[in-house]
């Protein structure tokens, strides 16, 4: 199932948005749109086979695309705990709530802060900063199979290093 939604501006919510409407108003062309959906079926079949391996289910995602110079371009992050929810497999079935590895977690968190989005988000408590963190390196080295190791730089010099600047 693609449930399309428009890019909102910062801090509010995206809109969804049917096959139809995006057709109808011309937003992109057909081809182009026929283009996106079989992209965006083979990513989350991929994305489903990685989690099968690690005892996961990608239960669903999303993906961001625009075109570059032209070409149908996969943008931002892809089948991270931020962008997917992923449930442990043998949790699921079991007349509970499945064991699960996705943001929702913190999102209660700030949303019982009393934090809707707007303003300045509540400073997060160390040992809470540090459970989200181990969440995330748990995902991370369910997925890939690989121990994680922290960055040996700072995010902004690992980009310059990355692009070569």
């Amino acid at each position: 199932i693609i449930t399309p939604t428009t890019k909102a501006q910062q801090g509010q919510h995206d809109e969804r948005i049917t096959r139809a409407e995006i057709l109808e108003q011309q937003i992109v062309p057909t081809a182009l749109w026929e283009e996106i959906e079989t992209v965006a079926i083979a990513l989350f079949k991929r994305g489903q086979e990685v989690a099968r391996q690690a005892g996961l289910i990608l239960v669903d995602t999303k993906y961001e695309m625009g075109l570059v110079d032209g070409q149908l371009t996969l943008i931002d992050e892809i089948h991270t705990p931020d962008s997917s929810r992923y449930w442990v497999a043998d949790t699921w079935g079991a007349g509970k709530e499945p064991e699960n590895f996705d943001k929702e977690f913190l999102r209660k968190w700030y949303a019982q802060q009393g934090y809707r989005g707007e303003g300045q988000p509540p400073q997060m408590p160390e040992a809470f900063r540090a459970q989200v963190a181990g969440r995330y390196i748990a995902a991370y080295e369910k997925l890939t199979g690989q121990e994680f190791e922290p960055a040996r730089l700072p995010a902004l010099e690992r980009i310059k290093e990355n692009l070569q600047l």
